[in-house]
């Protein structure tokens, strides 16, 4: 999906996300996806440069893995002059933890980048799934 390079773009995603897998994933793993793609979403506007036309494109995906499916979310913005990264932090600190709540609810996540920006993602799993009959194929 593609959403405004706004803070109301966390938003959309956020709500979409759950609607779309809320019957597919267990109930604690969707409040960990939304809360990890709300940062996502947030730091691409924070930080980065939109893509063209003023849009972060948000996208998650769901794949059959042994013992399960995994569930990766992906955010790609325009990129910025220093990417992602985990900066130190105190409890004093009034920003800077985004990246380390994605560390710590994501089994792992990681940067890519291409010719058009930049994508951060986050994986997690493998879970199962609270329906078996919603399985994803891959």
């Amino acid at each position: 999906m593609v959403v405004p390079h706004h803070a109301t773009g966390a938003r959309l995603a956020r709500h979409r996300l759950a609607d779309e897998l809320a019957d597919v994933v267990p109930p604690a793993l969707l409040a960990d996806l939304v809360a990890v793609l709300a940062e996502l979403v947030g730091n691409a506007v924070r930080h980065a440069d939109p893509l063209p036309g003023g849009v972060v494109r948000v996208a998650w995906r769901l794949r059959p893995v042994a013992g399960g499916q995994s569930v990766q979310l992906r955010v790609t913005d325009g990129g910025s002059l220093s990417g992602p990264l985990l900066r130190p932090s105190t409890p004093d600190s009034i920003d800077g933890r985004g990246l380390h709540i994605v560390a710590g609810l994501a089994d792992r996540w990681g940067v890519e980048r291409d010719g058009l920006g930049q994508s951060v993602w986050a994986e997690f799993g493998p879970v199962r799934s609270p329906r078996p009959d919603l399985l994803v194929a891959g």
